[in-house]
C-alpha cells in the first residue's frame, strides 16, 4: 500500500494485551542454561516452544532477533498483510542479488523479523501441499514418517478450522482439524468476482476444474476457495496460537530483540560425548553491533528455527559450511556441509485486467483515503469488512499439459502427478491503479520451479545481511512454465462468465508472443517469499544434504534444524502450512529421542 497509509497504521500500537514471560533484557532471564535453546520465535520455533514445554521437567529458551507482534496492526489486520513489508521494523529488509535472468533487477526479499516470524507478516494463505510432496520427501530421506499417510495426522493437531457462515461446498470437513492450535478459516467478506470465478470453472472444467478443498493431500489441483490463518477477522500466527498458549509456563522463557551471532562449540555436553563430531552447546547473542555480547548454554540441543535465510547464515558464521566459502571470510571450518546451497522459491508475477465499474472492485482502498479509513474504522469496531479478508478469495493449482513440448527436453520438477506446476490467485483490485479505475488481477506463480540459488555470507559480521540469490527463471523449464502459466490465466479470464465484467488485459499484460511474455516476466517476476532448501534434508547415510531424516545436522552433536530450510524442494503450497507440519513432527521426534535422557 501507499507509504503514507502504512505510516499512519505504523503509529497505532495499542490493540491487544501484552504477553507475560517475554524478556527484552538479557539480565532478566531466569537462567543462562536451558535444556533446549530455540533460535527464532517464528513459524516453527513457536511450535517447538509449545510442544517441548508440555513436559514440565524440560525448560526451553527461545531467542528472537525481532520485536513483539503485540499491537502491530500491520500484522493483525489480514488485508494489510502486504504493508507489513518491506522497509518496516518487522522485516529483515533483505534484497536479492541482481537476477541474471531478470535483466539484473534487484528487489525486496521479505522475511519476518518479529515474534511469529513470517507467520506474522505473510499473506496468511494456508495450505499443506500435495501428498506427492510428502511422499517425495519420504523417498529422499528414506524415512516413511515424512509420507503424507504419516504426516496428515499433524494437520489435525495443528488446525482449528472455522468454516464460518455460508461455507457450503467451500471445504471438506474430514480434511481439517478442529482441536488444534492455529485458527484457519474461509473468506468472510464476499467479492462480486467470486461467483464469476466459480462460473468459469463450470464453463472450463477440463482445464480449470473446481476443487472444493485444495488445502492438501491427494487432491490439490483445480480452483477453489482460499483458506487462511485468520480468526475473528484477525491474523492467527504461531505467536497468537502456539506461543500464547504456552507463554505462562514456568519452564519457558522468550528473549526478544536479541540476535544470535554464533554457535559455540564444546567437547562434552551432559552424558553425550562428542567422539569425532563437533558438539555445539552455546549461543552468543547481542542486541546489535557494538553492544555487549552474551552467551547461553544448552544441556541437550540448540535448535535452529531462524528460517531459510537466517539458519544458513548462522551456520556459516559458526564454521558449518563449505571450506572454500568459510575461508574467504576468515572463519575456521568445523564441518563440511552444503549450507546455503539449493535455495528454491516460487517466482511470481501478475496479470492485470481492466474491469467494469459494476464489478465493485476494491481499488478505492488503494486510491481513496476516505475509503481506506472507512474500512479501517469498520474493522476496529467489528473486525469484519474488507480488511478482515486476506488478499484473495479463490486460487488454483494447475499443471502443464502432460504432452507440453518442454518435457521433450526437460524433466518434470513437480513432486508427482498430483502436484501442480503453477498457481493463480485472484484479486478484486490492482495495487498499481489510479483514482476511478477498476481492475482485476491474477497473481501467477511457479510452484514447481527447477531453478536453484543460494545464500552466502557477504562478510563475517553477523549483523551484515547475507547475499541472497534465488536465480529465478534460470532454467528452460521455468521460463517455459511461467510463460504458459501467464497464458493460462488469460485463457481463464476469456471464459464467458467474465463477459462484460473483466474487459481486457491492461498495459503490458497484453503480451502475446513468447518474446513479449518473456520480456514482461523479466520486468515483473519477484518472490512469493516461499523460500526453502538452504539446509536440505536427505537420508541418513549419504554425504548430500545438511540434516538427516531426524533433522539433526550431519556430523554434529547437539544441533538440529527445524524450519522451512530443511525442505529439499519447494512444495506445491504456501509454505507456512508445510512448515507447521515439519515442526509438529520434529517436536515428536525430539521428545522420543530424549525420553530416557539423563543429562
Amino acid at each position: 500500500m501507499h507509504i503514507l497509509w502504512r505510516a499512519a497504521i505504523l503509529s497505532l500500537f495499542t490493540y491487544s494485551p501484552s504477553f507475560a514471560a517475554v524478556y527484552t533484557d538479557f539480565a532478566q532471564l531466569p537462567a543462562k542454561t536451558y535444556d533446549y535453546i530455540v533460535i527464532g520465535a517464528g513459524t516453527a520455533g513457536n511450535v517447538l516452544a509449545n510442544r517441548l514445554t508440555e513436559d514440565p521437567m524440560v525448560n526451553v529458551l527461545v531467542l528472537e532477533a525481532g520485536g513483539s507482534d503485540e499491537g502491530v496492526l500491520l500484522s493483525i489486520i489480514p488485508f494489510l498483510a502486504t504493508s507489513a513489508t518491506p522497509n518496516t521494523p518487522f522485516d529483515w529488509n533483505y534484497t536479492v542479488a541482481p537476477q541474471e535472468a531478470l535483466d539484473s533487477r534487484v528487489f525486496a526479499y521479505n522475511r519476518g523479523k518479529i515474534v511469529g516470524g513470517s507467520s506474522s507478516i505473510n499473506g496468511l494463505f494456508h495450505h499443506y501441499g500435495s501428498s506427492d510432496d510428502y511422499d517425495k520427501l519420504a523417498n529422499i530421506t528414506g524415512d516413511p514418517g515424512w509420507s503424507w499417510q504419516k504426516m496428515k495426522k499433524y494437520v489435525y493437531k495443528h488446525e482449528i478450522f472455522n468454516p464460518g457462515l455460508n461455507s457450503t461446498r467451500k471445504y471438506i470437513a474430514r480434511k481439517h482439524g478442529t482441536d488444534g492450535m492455529t485458527s484457519i478459516g474461509l473468506p468472510t467478506y464476499p467479492w462480486k468476482i467470486d461467483d464469476l470465478v466459480l462460473a468459469a470453472t463450470k464453463e472450463l472444467p477440463d482445464d480449470f476444474p473446481f476443487n472444493q478443498d485444495n488445502s492438501g493431500g491427494d487432491n490439490v489441483l483445480g480452483v477453489g476457495w482460499v483458506e487462511s490463518s485468520i480468526k475473528d477477522g484477525k491474523r492467527s500466527s504461531s505467536s497468537t496460537s502456539y506461543l500464547r498458549d504456552a507463554i505462562n509456563r514456568p519452564n519457558l522463557a522468550v528473549l526478544i530483540q536479541h540476535q544470535a551471532m554464533k554457535l559455540i562449540r564444546s567437547a562434552v555436553r551432559g552424558n553425550l560425548t562428542s567422539g569425532s563430531k563437533p558438539t555445539f552447546s552455546g549461543v552468543s547473542l547481542s542486541i546489535g553491533p557494538g553492544a555487549p555480547v552474551y552467551q547461553v548454554e544448552a544441556r541437550r540441543e540448540i535448535i535452529l528455527s531462524a528460517g531459510a535465510i537466517g539458519t544458513p547464515q548462522l551456520l556459516l558464521l559458526s564454521g558449518v559450511g563449505t571450506k572454500a566459502e568459510l575461508e574467504v571470510h576468515g572463519i575456521k571450518p568445523l564441518l563440511e556441509l552444503p549450507v546455503g546451497q539449493n535455495l528454491v522459491d516460487h517466482p511470481m508475477s501478475f496479470v492485470t485486467f481492466t474491469a467494469a465499474q459494476s464489478l465493485d472492485t476494491l481499488d478505492p482502498l488503494f486510491t481513496d483515503p476516505a475509503a481506506r479509513q472507512a474500512a479501517l474504522d469498520r474493522w476496529m469496531v467489528t473486525h469484519d469488512g474488507p480488511f478482515a479478508n486476506t488478499l484473495g478469495n479463490q486460487l488454483g493449482f494447475l499443471r502443464l499439459p502432460h504432452n507440453a513440448s518442454i518435457f521433450d527436453s526437460e524433466a518434470d520438477p513437480a513432486s508427482g502427478p498430483k502436484a501442480g506446476h503453477w498457481e493463480m490467485i485472484f484479486n478484486n483490485f490492482w495495487m498499481g491503479g489510479g483514482p476511478n479505475q477498476s481492475f482485476i488481477t491474477s497473481y501467477v506463480a511457479l510452484v514447481a520451479p527447477s531453478s536453484r540459488g543460494f545464500v552466502k555470507l557477504a562478510t563475517s559480521n553477523p549483523f551484515d545481511k547475507p547475499i541472497i540469490d534465488p536465480k529465478f527463471l534460470t532454467t528452460p523449464f521455468d521460463k517455459f512454465a511461467i510463460r504458459e502459466a501467464f497464458r493460462g490465466v488469460k485463457r481463464f479470464f476469456r471464459a464467458k462468465a467474465f463477459s462484460g465484467y473483466v474487459l481486457a488485459p491492461y498495459g503490458s499484460s497484453n503480451a502475446e508472443t513468447d518474446e513479449e511474455i518473456d520480456e514482461l516476466m523479466r520486468q515483473t517476476v519477484s518472490t512469493a517469499a516461499h523460500t526453502v532448501g538452504t539446509s536440505a534434508m536427505s537420508d541418513d547415510h549419504t554425504g548430500s544434504g545438511v540434516v538427516d531424516s531426524k533433522l539433526r545436522v550431519k556430523g554434529a552433536n547437539g544441533l538440529r534444524i527445524v524450519d522451512a530450510s530443511v525442505w529439499p524442494f519447494v512444495p506445491c503450497a504456501h509454505t507456512q502450512g508445510p512448515t507447521y507440519l515439519i515442526a509438529e513432527r520434529a517436536a515428536d521426534i525430539i521428545k522420543e529421542e530424549y525420553k530416557s535422557w539423563t543429562g
